[in-house]
């Protein structure tokens, strides 16, 4: 763990997180467009079952992370319905 020392410093770490954390969903989406393509149809692609399947498994990953699982929810399902929302267009371009 970091200790900061001033603002900046927490910034500066904080900037360095962003990026790695933009380049992990650059990955994700890749493997997202991929999955549309094994989909048939939008009920495929919104499988309310494997969504919550995630969320449950980032919250316990959250926990064992000592972060509060809610935030960690929170933000997978904005991402989810952002790669759904992604998906959907996938197959609409068959």
């Amino acid at each position: 763990m970091v200790i900061c020392s001033s603002l900046d410093e927490v910034r500066e770490n904080i900037d360095k997180i962003d990026k790695q954390i933009v380049q992990l969903i650059a990955q994700r989406s890749l493997f997202v467009k991929q999955a549309a393509g094994f989909k048939k149809d939008t009920e495929d692609v919104k499988a309310p079952k494997r969504v919550e399947a995630v969320i449950e498994k980032v919250k316990k990953l959250a926990e064992e992370a000592d972060v509060e699982p809610g935030i960690v929810e929170a933000i997978y399902r904005t991402m989810i319905g952002a790669f759904i929302n992604m998906e959907k267009k996938e197959l609409e371009k068959r």
